[in-house]
């Protein structure tokens, strides 16, 4: 999309918001006050509680993902409803809720219940506006990118699609739960909806940043039996096995094709999950798996990049590629069940997280990229 030329219309002012923006490609996040419209009518106005910090903001920060800026990123938020428009009737205010990625409802995928590969889903999770081509966000009467991911969470306030919002209850936290709106998601689908892993299975993920570690903890919950971890990074690898990993391997320093076929008796396993989008990791990926095995790619890889597997020999494993977009999840039906698995201690967001407070989501965002924090929180 050209940003220089797609200018999005404003619609009436009613409340200033204190936001994260996003101004110029690549540059640092600023804190500024904004100015957000009412809700249209499929809308709802969440209080934000927190909102987590994924690896899809950075890249859109980049424009490796173009939006149109400046923007309001941001989009694993969590909240309270404050106000619904007129013909939103499943969520009122006062609700407590997740936010999730947006789609159109209307395209065949989104009638098939697989909205995550929506027709229209870029244009509604990355266009920077409504369908309507308003925004519901400005700055001094400018107009300012939202609506991204159906929400642009960095901000004390914001107007969300109603497809985009999860309701859940009372006893949990919301501080803690916003990541289940993409990346955490993201990885337990992968493993419980994608890969379809059962009990029994051997599992290995590459990576253990959020998605990575979300994957290995859904792996854990669902009863598989050999779960590797594999990073560059010691104290996430090691971390990993406070959540469900059974063996590491660092790949930077021992030999990932010896690990593997001494940990799986040669046999190679049952699946493998790439949440790098590096593509000499996603080989690797491929030649880690035995007969019949699935492979995974949830990364987010350079537009244009390709990947070369061996098709000779392997041909006789009969193994299988997919890639997976936001865990092949129905987010109003998949985090609620993610939800209950926290109650019942099998996945342990608070192991991921460290919170930052909005004026340090800078901060934020190295920790995330340097390795030091899994998963960063912004709270309001």
């Amino acid at each position: 999309m050209d940003t220089a030329t797609c200018i999005p219309k404003l619609t009436e002012v009613t409340v200033d918001i204190t936001a994260a923006i996003t101004r110029n490609k690549g540059e640092a996040f600023e804190i500024a006050t904004l100015q957000l419209d009412d809700p249209a009518s499929n809308e709802v106005r969440v209080k934000l509680t927190a909102t987590g910090v994924c690896h899809t903001d950075a890249i859109t920060r980049d424009q490796v993902y173009p939006t149109p800026l400046p923007a309001v990123l941001g989009h694993e938020g969590a909240g309270v409803i404050e106000a619904v428009g007129e013909a939103v009737t499943s969520v009122q205010p006062g609700d407590r809720v997740v936010l999730g990625f947006n789609s159109c409802g209307e395209c065949a995928t989104c009638l098939n219940g697989r909205p995550a590969y929506c027709k229209n889903f870029y244009d509604y999770n990355f266009g920077g506006t409504r369908p309507d081509n308003t925004t519901a966000l400005s700055e001094n009467g400018s107009a300012v990118s939202s609506h991204f991911f159906g929400q642009s969470s960095f901000a004390s306030y914001a107007n969300v699609s109603v497809r985009s919002v999860v309701p859940v209850g009372d006893d949990v936290p919301l501080e803690l739960l916003g990541p289940l709106g993409c990346g955490l998601m993201t990885g337990a689908g992968s493993v419980i909806n994608s890969l379809n892993v059962g009990a029994g299975e051997s599992v290995a993920i590459f990576g253990t940043g959020a998605v990575g570690s979300s994957a290995i903890m859904a792996a854990a919950a669902i009863g598989a039996t050999t779960i590797i971890a594999i990073d560059l990074v010691d104290s996430r690898l090691e971390a990993s096995l406070e959540y469900g990993a059974t063996h590491t391997v660092n790949s930077g320093n021992e030999d990932l094709a010896e690990r593997l076929s001494e940990i799986t008796n040669g046999e190679g396993v049952n699946v493998a999950l790439d949440t790098t989008g590096v593509t000499a990791v996603t080989r690797q990926a491929a030649d880690a798996v035995g007969i019949n095995g699935r492979v995974g790619l949830v990364g987010a890889p350079n537009l244009g990049d390709e990947v070369s597997f061996e098709v000779g020999a392997s041909l006789l494993k009969g193994w299988s590629f997919q890639t997976i977009i936001e865990g092949d999840a129905v987010p109003q039906d998949f985090i609620p069940k993610l939800v209950h698995l926290w109650r019942q201690g099998k996945f342990p967001i608070e192991k991921l997280v460290t919170t930052y407070p909005l004026d340090q989501i800078n901060q934020a965002f190295e920790d995330s990229a340097s390795g030091k924090t899994i998963k960063p929180i912004v709270t309001f």
